[in-house]
């Protein structure tokens, strides 16, 4: 078994070595909490949990860091338009930030650290850089000296002449038009921290620099993001951290695509989340929160959260994702197959899937001394998906393998007549439950079949089942008098309304869609 992952920085493919043996350690960029989160910002959490999962199951032992901006000139701008403090926008929003995610069934981070509570890490950070001659004070604010790194603009293949810096006070305080900030000198009204060069506040790239470099270490193995962080801000880090310590920072740079709402060409989620840093322009061409960006709490409310993270990873995370509320729906409709097959398997072999030990490493999980035709092909089906996640993650690739299973077993089931009490055997009844445990097995590594879905509970829900049971029986009876009609109008205004009638040798059975 060899994982193999892009590298932004080389444009190739390359065998997935950790920098410490057996120890995995990833950064990911997280948002800057002045607003609500929109979907956007859930498809890096959403990959890199995923990607995680994945290292686990394959024995690595992995720490995933994802950061908190909580200083940034929009969240100042956020907080005087609503006439309270930053820190009180922030923790609003970091608020709302976790609670989608977990909704999302983005469980795997270990640590949230925040750029305010690293301070003094960060003052650390620049001062190191000053003496070692990468970086120069210019009236209380701190730029980082672009020509000083012989390396800079490899990762986003540009050059230090090509850029042009910004304008205003900041450029005649420069000594190259492309030097960023790390420190910025305080202005009136806004927060500030005490440091060697006066009172200000840190610039957007060093704080991603110091948070890693005190979790993870002066070389980590992974850090990752959306494609339009690769320049400047990734750019940037990857230069402060590498002058500052003389050894790579990162050894695999990973970006996931980005999210345009369909007919768009543009980004989901408005203008960038951070301002543009000194010397950096853009095109705008990202679509704003009114054309489908914003409402998230409203849409896993509506769609579901597993439904919303299978939508997410139907896509290689390194391609576009277009966003429409009809695909998060076709999505859905598409992942219902396997609470059908759940239940189906249950009812043959009177246990629940989700009762069964959940395999959580490629070992155990194998199948090669399995009896049965049956497993024989579940075994290469589970290959083909393993062999997918092993090639950079496809997650795409992978789910059309789990959904060979689930018609594969479905085929079995048919073929035995194992809905037939009478026509069951134990060795295919033990054959079904352990394909659909591999089918468990594999979609946990996506997040996915996690938990039991909530079941009815409650004498409300205890209520709406006896209702039920009863309109199977008027619909059987009617069945039984050849009055299809009748049969027919029952099933299709259950159907209607959300309710599916499931007909079986044993009897009906009925679920909510």
């Amino acid at each position: 078994m060899t994982i193999r992952v892009y590298n932004t920085l080389t444009k190739t493919k390359e065998d997935f070595e950790p920098v410490e043996p057996g120890k995995v350690g990833i950064y990911l960029c997280g948002p800057t909490v002045y607003k609500p989160s929109h979907i956007g910002h859930m498809v890096g959490p959403v990959i890199f949990d995923t990607i995680k999962r994945y290292l686990e199951y394959n024995g690595f032992d992995v720490t995933l860091v994802v950061n908190i901006t909580d200083v940034d000139d929009k969240l100042i701008a956020e907080s005087q338009l609503r006439g309270i403090t930053m820190e009180a926008v922030a923790e609003e929003m970091t608020a709302d930030y976790l609670k989608n995610l977990g909704l999302l069934g983005v469980n795997q981070i270990d640590e949230m650290p925040k750029a305010t509570d690293n301070i003094d890490e960060i003052i650390s950070f620049v001062s190191e850089l000053i003496e070692k001659g990468h970086a120069y004070d210019s009236d209380g604010d701190v730029f980082f000296d672009v020509t000083s790194d012989p390396d800079y603009g490899e990762l986003s293949n540009r050059s230090v002449h090509d850029q042009q810096g910004e304008g205003g006070d900041a450029a005649n305080r420069k000594r190259h038009p492309s030097d960023f900030a790390l420190w910025k000198s305080a202005r009136d009204g806004e927060p500030s921290w005490e440091s060697p060069w006066g009172n200000g506040r840190p610039g957007w790239h060093i704080e991603c620099s110091a948070m890693s470099r005190r979790i993870l270490g002066r070389s980590f193995d992974i850090h990752g993001g959306g494609l339009d962080l690769v320049f400047p801000h990734h750019e940037n880090e990857r230069a402060q951290s590498n002058c500052c310590h003389d050894i790579p920072m990162v050894k695999y740079w990973m970006h996931n695509g980005l999210m345009r709402a369909e007919s768009s060409a543009g980004k989901v989620g408005g203008r960038s989340d951070r301002e543009l840093d000194d010397n950096q322009a853009t095109v705008d061409t990202k679509i704003s929160r009114s054309k489908g960006a914003g409402g998230l709490a409203e849409l896993i409310e509506r769609q579901g959260g597993e439904r919303i993270r299978f939508f997410l990873l139907r896509t290689h995370y390194r391609s576009t994702i277009v966003f429409s509320e009809e695909g998060i729906e076709e999505a859905g409709s598409a992942l219902d197959t396997f609470a059908r097959l759940f239940e189906r398997v249950e009812r043959i072999s009177g246990e629940s899937v989700y009762d069964q030990p959940l395999i959580t490493s490629r070992e155990i999980g194998e199948l090669d001394d399995q009896p049965g035709e049956l497993l024989k092909e579940v075994a290469n089906l589970r290959s083909g998906f393993l062999s997918k996640m092993d090639d950079d993650f496809n997650t795409g690739g992978a789910i059309s393998d789990i959904f060979d299973l689930a018609r594969a077993i479905n085929r079995f089931i048919d073929q035995q007549n194992l809905e037939d009490s009478s026509s069951r055997s134990n060795d295919d009844v033990l054959q079904v439950t352990r394909a659909a445990t591999t089918i468990r097995e594999l979609g946990q590594l996506l997040g996915l079949f996690v938990t039991r879905p909530q079941q009815a509970s409650g004498a409300d829900d205890a209520l709406l089942d006896s209702i039920m049971q009863l309109v199977i029986k008027l619909r059987t009876r009617s069945r039984e008098n050849k009055d299809y009609e009748t049969a027919d109008f029952i099933r299709d205004q259950l159907a209607e309304i959300g309710i599916t009638i499931e007909d079986g040798k044993e009897g009906s059975n009925w679920r909510i869609e």
